[in-house]
């Protein structure tokens, strides 16, 4: 349970979820942040109108509330040990696009090095290794590769879609001598990307398609939050 990960955690006064300055034990989230994230459901997410390929995408959740606010801490404030919860909700998510009796390959959406420098490590890389941890606990079997690198890109908030998804795909390479990771045993492989949130889902799309590129077929894409721009419908549930 999220509760009991969250009880682990010995983390500052304020409520990773809400702020609020409250301790209850030593959670890192209130008791009121730690049931609505329990509450999540892992669904369908859907951009509105989706970029070019666009994988099939399932979010924990809406990038609102306590999801919100312990991404942000989680992400901006430091508060790093928040990657065994958070990663545990990201297990849902690749849980809903995985079957448990394939081997899974899971790509976390590769950081660039000022982002790496800034938070102290790729944050996307230590979800991407706890939520396999907790995958393996459950009897998948699970590896996590980064074939692809990212390089500096100008702030995109500005540019249209198309220009946006230009972008995307041009600050991403494939590494060196990098083998495919589903090439032996192709058919029984699943591939899912994992991210922490979607947005205009530029970024996803980006990634399928440089991984395509190599051969690497995308089963689909895990995030824990989609922005409100994103349509989040029921279909895909734990």
């Amino acid at each position: 349970m999220v509760l009991a990960e969250l009880a682990d955690l010995v983390l500052p006064a304020a409520c990773a979820g809400c702020g609020a300055e409250r301790v209850r034990l030593s959670y890192g989230a209130c008791a009121d942040c730690v049931t609505a994230l329990e509450s999540l459901r892992p669904r369908a997410a859907v951009p509105s109108p989706p970029p070019a390929g666009f994988p099939d995408c399932v979010a924990v959740g809406a990038y609102s509330g306590p999801l919100r606010g312990a991404l942000l801490a989680y992400k901006e404030k430091g508060r790093h040990r928040l990657a065994r919860p958070l990663g545990m909700l990201l297990a849902g998510a690749v849980s809903a696009l995985a079957p448990r009796d394939r081997q899974v390959t899971l790509v976390p959406v590769p950081s660039t090095a000022a982002a790496r420098r800034e938070r102290y490590g790729d944050h996307m890389a230590r979800l991407a290794d706890h939520a396999a941890r907790r995958l393996r606990a459950a009897g998948y079997r699970v590896n996590v590769v980064q074939p692809l690198r990212a390089l500096p890109r100008p702030d995109s908030t500005s540019l249209e879609a198309s220009e946006r998804a230009t972008v995307a795909v041009n600050s991403l390479r494939m590494m060196p001598r990098m083998s495919n990771p589903l090439r032996d045993g192709r058919s029984r492989g699943t591939l899912v990307v994992a991210d922490d949130i979607v947005t205009t889902g530029a970024t996803l799309a980006a990634v399928t398609r440089r991984l395509e590129e190599a051969d690497m077929q995308v089963t689909g894409a895990a995030v824990l939050a989609a922005t409100e721009l994103r349509k989040i419908r029921p279909g895909i549930c734990l």
